[in-house]
């Protein structure tokens, strides 16, 4: 499976999935069943580490509040 971008495999995320990474923004370590969605909608496999930086950055955007 070909790895996609964040911006591409967030979108196909459940809500609860995506409300554990804003609640643990910027863990070391990821959830096993977290990471399992996470591959499976196309994204890096996190079984032995983390986001990288930028994605974290990505999810932070997606979090706040726009006026």
């Amino acid at each position: 499976m070909v790895e996609r971008h964040i911006e591409q495999w967030w979108v196909d995320l459940e809500t609860d999935h995506k409300e554990w990474f804003r609640e643990n923004l910027r863990a070391e370590v990821i959830d096993t069943d977290v990471a399992l969605a996470v591959y499976e909608a196309g994204g890096p496999d996190l079984k032995e580490k983390s986001l990288h930086q930028r994605d974290w950055d990505f999810i932070e955007t997606q979090s706040e509040f726009v006026d």
